[in-house]
């Protein structure tokens, strides 16, 4: 496959582009080349999801993965360039559930919310992310922000890593 991976070269996106490199699929990397060490041997698209992303026009990609969507707008934003894409895997946080430690929650548990000028309001200025009490409400608007753009294309992931960053 030829996969976008948005982030890539850091905490999990760095996982996941080695395994698709191990699988022998075609790997871009859009960041903000802040690891410019990080796989050399693979195409890396420099850029910031707030700012100019022309180098994501006309580019085709069988999938997304987005290891870095933390702003509605942003998330919003990329996914519009990326409408030729058949399949979108945003990667969530348990964060985005109302009561995370719900014995048996599952993908349909209560999420946070968050009114969408609060948001603009919190994240004015930055592409994130944003730690703290907003994280949470942020990343569940991200999720929909992602299907609003792509509907029926996005899978939402939450990647549990534990304490010894060992992922599931």
């Amino acid at each position: 496959m030829n996969i976008l991976i948005l982030g890539g070269t850091r905490f999990l996106g760095r996982y996941l582009a080695k395994a698709a490199i191990v699988k022998g699929h075609d790997i871009t990397l859009f960041n903000r080349g802040s690891d410019p060490y990080v796989f050399p041997e693979i195409e890396q698209l420099r850029g910031d999801r707030d700012g100019d992303l022309e180098m994501l026009k006309g580019r085709q990609w069988d999938a997304v993965i987005d290891t870095s969507g933390f702003i509605p707008r942003t998330v919003s934003k990329s996914c519009r360039l990326l409408n030729q894409v058949k399949h979108y895997t945003y990667i969530s946080s348990i964060s985005v559930y109302s009561d995370p430690t719900e014995p048996g929650i599952d993908e349909n548990g209560e999420v946070h919310t968050l009114n969408e000028d609060k948001a603009e309001e919190i994240t004015l200025g930055t592409a994130g992310p944003i730690y703290g009490e907003y994280y949470g409400p942020l990343k569940s608007l991200s999720e929909k922000a992602a299907e609003k753009e792509l509907p029926g294309k996005v899978n939402r992931t939450i990647i549990i890593v534990d304490t010894m960053f060992n992922i599931t």
